[in-house]
């Protein structure tokens, strides 16, 4: 089963912008995205740009918020996010995983070792934390190792 076809970018920066914006809005953010039963949800406030926080973090990239800048990987693959989603109990190239970060719970939903998704437990519902490409050999490792390590305690 493959992913969806990537959004390439087609030199027109706002276009591209408010395509992938639809995209977020119509199947993610507002898309009745469901995982083991309960809803997905996507942070809303604060608003940039009237945009979600979510959607810039989604196609953004940097550890400081104001300082994220757009990565054509993510943005390309802002429709995975769905698909690794609803996909992920049933095709065998998803791997699924926990983790605590503090005290939150995350899924980890991990596509062929190159695209993770990171859904964080709330009461009832999943909130959608981030999506990215995994490439750099040192955080495949990391996640590889969190992975089997959490696989062989969780039988």
């Amino acid at each position: 089963m493959k992913p969806p076809e990537l959004i390439r970018f087609c030199s027109d920066w706002s276009a591209y912008e408010s395509e992938l914006n639809r995209v977020f809005i119509t199947e993610i953010a507002q898309g009745g995205l469901t995982f083991r039963g309960n809803s997905v949800s996507c942070r809303r406030l604060p608003e940039t740009d009237n945009r979600w926080a979510a959607f810039w973090h989604l196609i953004q990239e940097g550890q400081i918020e104001t300082e994220r800048t757009p990565d054509l990987r993510r943005c390309e693959r802002i429709r995975w996010i769905r698909w690794v989603i609803e996909n992920a109990e049933t095709n065998p190239e998803i791997d699924i995983w926990e983790n605590q970060r503090g005290t939150a719970t995350n899924t980890l939903l991990w596509f062929r070792t190159e695209y993770l998704v990171v859904l964080s437990h709330r009461n009832g519902y999943y909130l959608l934390k981030t999506a990215y490409c995994t490439e750099k050999r040192g955080r495949i490792a990391q996640l590889t190792k969190e992975r089997d390590a959490f696989l062989a305690s969780n039988p």
